[in-house]
């Protein structure tokens, strides 16, 4: 009996080892996971408080936009502001901007007549091998007047077609060029054609002489800020120009008052 009872000793001893790492290992596990949700909430707290001026830079005056290299334009000719986007079809900000807070700026600052929205196509040599394609594939889009609704689209499925994901972007920006409504028999003559790879080099050539250094980047009046900002920072800088605008436009003259009065 003494026996029997030392041998099942030794047998549950390991159950109790096992148990005891495994509640451990639970426990490890859930404080990780506890730590993540915090440093998520600390995120989103920092993005919705921060000073929306953090990181801005005013440059000495607002950039010219070049006759010859107008860029895409979206919203009200007569729009008091302008919110020029330098863009890379590959960068990972840009499609979180493009698919998370673009959204919100069209409806409320674009379509409210508030600004209109201007992008330059800025392909990041070397790493971002597919981007020039990408750019070339929605300018192709664009002389079907498709081109926001490519872009769009491009930068919803930028883990579709990027460098890592394929040597052969065309299949996939093709795709899109369908769903979003193109002839496909004209944007495979203006895409294999390379068309408009004159348009590719002169948009980077306009953001090297804004100096623009990554993507993206922001300029609204004469000011720029980098990264993806979330839409208060967008709206803030919007606010700011048209104050400064409104400020420096001259007063209208009052009516001259009829005569005899």
């Amino acid at each position: 009996m003494a026996a029997k009872r030392m041998d099942a000793g030794r047998g549950g001893r390991p159950d109790v080892v096992k148990n005891a790492r495994g509640k451990q290992s639970r426990k490890g596990f859930y404080l990780a996971l506890l730590g993540v949700g915090v440093a998520g909430l600390a995120a989103i707290l920092w993005a919705t408080q921060r000073d929306p001026n953090a990181g801005v830079v005013t440059l000495p005056t607002a950039p010219a936009v070049a006759a010859d290299v107008p860029g895409y334009v979206r919203g009200d000719s007569a729009a008091p502001v302008e919110i020029v986007e330098y863009a890379d079809f590959e960068c990972p900000g840009c499609g979180q901007f493009a698919t998370v807070t673009e959204p919100d700026v069209i409806k409320r600052l674009v379509e409210t007549g508030q600004a209109r929205y201007r992008v330059y196509l800025f392909p990041v040599n070397g790493s971002h091998r597919n981007s020039p394609a990408a750019s070339l594939a929605a300018a192709c889009a664009d002389e079907q007047g498709k081109f926001w609704e490519m872009h769009d689209r491009i930068f919803a499925g930028q883990n579709e077609w990027n460098s890592f994901a394929t040597d052969n972007p065309k299949s996939v920006l093709r795709g899109y060029a369908q769903a979003v409504g193109v002839d496909l028999t004209s944007w495979d003559q203006c895409y294999d054609g390379r068309k408009y790879v004159d348009r590719v080099a002169a948009h980077a050539q306009a953001a090297e002489r804004a100096q623009v250094r990554s993507t993206p980047t922001f300029i609204v009046g004469n000011r720029q800020v980098q990264g993806a900002q979330p839409f208060d920072v967008i709206k803030a800088l919007v606010d700011s120009a048209r104050a400064t605008a409104g400020a420096a436009a001259p007063a209208t003259p009052a009516p001259a008052a009829p005569a005899g009065q």
